[in-house]
């Protein structure tokens, strides 16, 4: 079994008190609030990464079902972060997208190379219009919100309410969004130009 980070042992110890009191297996939503956490989907993040590396045991078919492993016995690791997936993002034309959480991917937080705050988060990279920064379909880019973009970076951006990801330009102080594979034209913006988040790392599943 794998070994807990901080906060996935805070929320075991919790539900175990909660259990010894005699209570019933604390909702996501009172997790949240009880860690302060900004939303119930957090919580549900937690509680599935401990129950993947079994620390937690989930009952089918039983609401609030969940019993904790007794022989589990964490051990002391790097600290990890739960990072959110939310969907897709088109590397090629630009797409029609509604965000689409698919869950969360699980990091060792000394291999980001950058500390991860609630503004972090992923999604799952479709079309091969970004080979030329060996950014490959079916990849993971993981993406900061709030930042301003500088020229040159990758982002993930809203223009004209379509969604896609390229590598934001500059040019006579105008944006516009350049993709990194011939067969693909530049992007310019005939209304909006809204970022979404600027890239920060790229996670690839190994293929089969």
């Amino acid at each position: 079994m794998a070994d807990l980070s901080k906060k996935q042992s805070a929320v075991r110890n919790f539900i175990a008190s909660e259990q010894a009191a005699g209570r019933s297996c604390p909702s996501h939503r009172e997790i949240a609030a009880h860690f302060g956490f900004a939303s119930s989907y957090a919580a549900a993040c937690h509680v599935k990464a401990l129950i993947r590396k079994g620390a937690l045991i989930a009952e089918g078919g039983k609401a609030r079902a969940l019993r904790l492993a007794d022989a589990f016995k964490p051990v002391r690791r790097a600290a990890v972060v739960d990072i959110p997936i939310l969907g897709s993002v088109p590397a090629g034309p630009g797409q029609d997208r509604e965000q689409d959480t698919e869950g969360c991917i699980t990091v060792d937080v000394a291999t980001l190379g950058f500390k991860p705050t609630r503004n972090t988060f992923a999604l799952r990279v479709t079309g091969d219009s970004m080979i030329g920064k060996h950014i490959c379909d079916g990849d993971i880019a993981v993406f900061e919100h709030g930042p301003d973009p500088r020229a040159g970076q990758i982002v993930a951006a809203l223009i004209d309410r379509k969604n896609t990801l390229k590598t934001f330009v500059l040019k006579n102080g105008k944006p516009f969004l350049k993709a990194e594979n011939p067969k693909y034209p530049d992007l310019i913006p005939s209304e909006e130009l809204v970022i979404q988040g600027v890239f920060r790392m790229l996670i690839r599943k190994a293929r089969e």
